[in-house]
């Protein structure tokens, strides 16, 4: 098979996959999915203030990080080190879970890309956010 007819069944095959993933629910409702964004909801509001100072931020692959360790007062440090590793715990679980209940758990990374990119767009103004490997502020 030579050069350019490998390129064309590739691409043939990647769009097939795109399409398919297009086809995705990212909005799936099931017990489990409910449950993870009902414990991220919850956690949100303990975690805004931080969002708020620049001490946590949202990163380019769809989880949260401690961005800025000397906006945080050392005593809450150890509390806020666990709501953002509780947050990327919750974050990985719902992306697994919703690829999981389209039947494709191949899915995952980019529905995880997907949400990474809808909550960036979706940060108030002020919060820190990667792009390009680099923090910036919204």
């Amino acid at each position: 098979m030579n050069a350019v007819l490998r390129f064309i069944v590739a691409l043939v095959t990647l769009t097939a996959a795109l399409n398919a993933f297009a086809a995705a629910d990212l909005e799936v409702n099931t017990p489990g999915v409910n449950a993870i964004k009902q414990s991220m909801q919850a956690r949100h509001a303990q975690l805004a203030g931080h969002y708020n100072s620049g001490a946590v931020g949202l990163t380019a692959d769809g989880l949260v990080a401690l961005r800025d360790a000397g906006a945080v007062p050392l005593a809450q440090r150890q509390a806020v080190n666990a709501l953002v590793a509780a947050e990327n715990n919750d974050r990985n679980a719902l992306y697994a879970e919703i690829a999981n209940a389209n039947n494709h758990p191949e899915w995952q990374a980019e529905i995880r890309s997907t949400f990474a990119q809808r909550w960036i767009q979706r940060a108030q103004p002020g919060w820190w956010v990667q792009s390009g490997g680099a923090w910036r502020q919204k």
